[in-house]
């Protein structure tokens, strides 16, 4: 479980350490719709095709970076979205990397804010996060947080929507649930 794990990111001499309050699972081709690989491998899905315990960081809306963690074996598709966590170390370059942030609780609550928190962008996708040496680091709990809030994922919409796939400790940081909503052009 990544529930109270750590990801960590040293960019320059800058390091931002967050710990992990909300996640949200993906599957693979042909199971889940609301994934990236439902519909196969392409150039910008390659990376949830495995190995695991590799970072797939894609764009999303035009404007966002999203981190993932590759959880499944090569050539079989999933990933686990992280969609918050809590800043404990770094929180200077945090706040300065997220000047919109009105408390520290909101620096890395949601996807895209904590991708920008860590300094994340679609250069590091494919990163082996359990590489010591690597930029971007994964460290699983010890001892996981305990799941508060299970359900369905936030923004899916169509077959794969009520999958309840979303996992949350009870923490200030985890974002609010906001079910898919038609867009208009």
């Amino acid at each position: 479980m990544l529930l109270g794990g750590q990801i960590s990111s040293r960019v320059g001499t800058d390091l931002v350490v967050v710990r992990i309050t909300e996640v949200e699972a993906y599957g693979g081709v042909g199971e889940d719709p609301g994934s990236h690989a439902f519909r196969g491998q392409t150039a910008r899905n390659a990376t949830m095709f495995g190995p695991a315990g590799h970072a797939y960081i894609y764009f999303t809306y035009g404007m966002h970076w999203c981190t993932n963690v590759v959880t499944g074996p090569s050539g079989s598709a999933s990933a686990v979205l992280i969609r918050a966590g809590e800043v404990i170390e770094g929180i200077d370059i945090a706040r300065e990397r997220r000047p919109s942030a009105t408390a520290d609780r909101d620096l890395a609550r949601g996807p895209a804010r904590l991708s920008v928190a860590l300094g994340l962008t679609g250069a590091l996708d494919g990163v082996d996060l359990l590489d010591p040496d690597s930029s971007v680091r994964l460290s699983l709990p010890r001892t996981p947080m305990p799941v508060a809030v299970t359900g369905p994922r936030t923004g899916v919409s169509g077959d794969g929507a009520l999958t309840p796939w979303r996992f949350a400790t009870d923490h200030p940081t985890v974002s609010p649930y906001r079910p898919a909503s038609r867009r208009t052009s």
